[in-house]
């Protein structure tokens, strides 16, 4: 029987107006940009909490989940900040296959060329492909991606990746056995103020977890003060 990592960025559940951006998962971007971007938008008469929502496919996400996927109670959770985590995960539970939900495909950005470089939260799944860890991706798009699988053109062709819709997700044949399951914020695309909804999605799944490197973000714009703001738009 494979072992299969079932993999889930919080940031699939998320649509926004706002371009996704390239970031580095530092705390400049997990909080401080969030803040930024907060004083910007108010100076334009804006309010960028309007910007965010969550999608209709968060509810009842786990419910689908557990009618397709085998996740039993002893299945292995993890919670981070970063996707790149997944890297580790999948290694270290010897998975042969990746189910992933996320925004962004992270195989790697640029070409073969990005495979070269170390594990990152955009390369992760690439180099497991490459490293020869596993030998099959599922890559279940947010449907408000902006990225297209023709962007992947070069590593469709090397390896056994494969688009899937989660509208026909209850149509998938046989039910797949879950060893691990990773769940990550990628807080510098997900908004902090969501981040108690991100808690209960978590919970929600009802298997206890490990959480790694998963900082609790403070989110108060209305108490910060004026040197505060000049520090994050200077940031």
């Amino acid at each position: 029987m494979k072992k299969c990592l079932l993999s889930v960025d919080w940031d699939y559940f998320i649509f926004t107006r706002d371009n996704w951006g390239s970031y580095i998962e530092n705390k400049k971007c997990l909080i401080d940009l969030w803040y930024k971007k907060y004083i910007q938008a108010k100076a334009r008469g804006e309010e960028i909490m309007e910007a965010y929502r969550l999608t209709s496919e968060l509810d009842g996400f786990w419910r689908r989940i557990r009618k397709q996927f085998g996740i039993a109670g002893d299945t292995k959770v993890y919670v981070s900040e970063s996707h790149a985590l997944s890297y580790k995960i999948a290694k270290e539970n010897n998975c042969s296959s990746v189910y992933l939900f996320d925004s962004h495909a992270d195989l790697g950005y640029g070409g073969l060329s990005s495979l070269n470089f170390e594990i990152n939260c955009s390369n992760w799944l690439g180099k497991l492909l490459k490293d020869r860890i596993i030998n099959e991706a599922r890559i279940f798009y947010s449907p408000h991606t902006s990225e297209r699988p023709e962007h992947f053109r070069q590593m469709n062709s090397l390896y056994d990746i494969r688009y899937c819709s989660y509208k026909n997700l209850d149509n998938m044949k046989g039910s797949i056995v879950i060893t691990a399951v990773h769940i990550c914020r990628s807080g510098a695309w997900t908004p902090p103020w969501l981040d108690d909804r991100f808690v209960k999605f978590v919970d929600d799944l009802g298997i206890p977890y490990e959480t790694v490197d998963c900082p609790e973000r403070k989110w108060d714009p209305e108490n910060i003060s004026l040197s505060d703001e000049i520090y994050y738009l200077i940031s």
